[in-house]
């Protein structure tokens, strides 16, 4: 939550029970949800993701469900219901960059998701065939097959730069993609973070810890 009107109310819930929140804990959330409502009329709540990126609503309708990547989940009206789902290929879930566990957004309702960079959607024909770069991908409807493929010719593999694997989508359905990932971030971020001296890196404190040990010797 970013900023809210003085007549909404919070409250953090389980939603589900322990089982479900447990659940939602292995997909990379909170076991607790928090719910916001509103008192005495219209009320105004904003909210925001954890990365620079783009926010994206997706309309989930009875009967149907859309699968996305760990931590895309930001919010959802009352009807929608959060659960995980498990990856039904081993090479997806190894290769796939989205790892073994999936959130899995079905009842009905509005939800929003929130990836890096911005967002581009597909709605693929039956058995059409999008290939994309592993770790791209944000969400697809359950209808669409998800899996991966190796990248052809051993130049290209250990060579061309975009790794040994591509994310093969096959339609009916909904793809909705992210122009830059996480981890491609971190990465472009990483030369001009301030480094830790003096120490190995798995010790505690990090930039912040090096930054006032600095500070303190001065």
């Amino acid at each position: 939550m970013v900023y809210m009107s003085s007549n909404i109310n919070m409250e953090a819930k389980m939603r589900g029970g322990l089982l479900k929140g447990i659940g939602r804990k292995f997909a990379g959330e909170t076991m607790f949800l928090t719910e916001f409502t509103s008192v005495g009329g219209t009320g105004l709540v904003s909210f925001g993701g954890n990365a620079p990126g783009t926010i994206k609503p997706i309309e989930i309708t009875s009967g149907n469900e859309f699968l996305a990547q760990k931590d895309a989940f930001l919010c959802a009206e009352d009807n929608v219901e959060m659960s995980i789902a498990f990856q039904k290929r081993l090479g997806a879930a190894f290769f796939g960059g989205e790892g073994f566990i999936l959130e899995k957004l079905s009842g009905q309702g509005t939800v929003f998701v929130h990836a890096c960079g911005d967002f581009v959607e597909f709605d693929l024909k039956p058995d059409q065939i999008l290939k994309v770069d592993t770790g791209s991908v944000v969400g697809w409807d359950g209808t669409v097959t998800y899996d991966i493929e190796r990248v052809k010719g051993i130049k290209t593999m250990f060579f061309g730069g975009e790794g040994l694997f591509v994310t093969n989508l096959r339609g009916p359905g909904k793809v909705v993609l992210q122009s830059m990932s996480l981890s491609n971030l971190a990465t472009a971020l990483a030369p001009f973070l301030p480094q830790q001296r003096g120490g190995t890196s798995g010790s505690s404190g990090g930039v912040a810890g090096t930054l006032l040990r600095e500070t303190l010797g001065r």
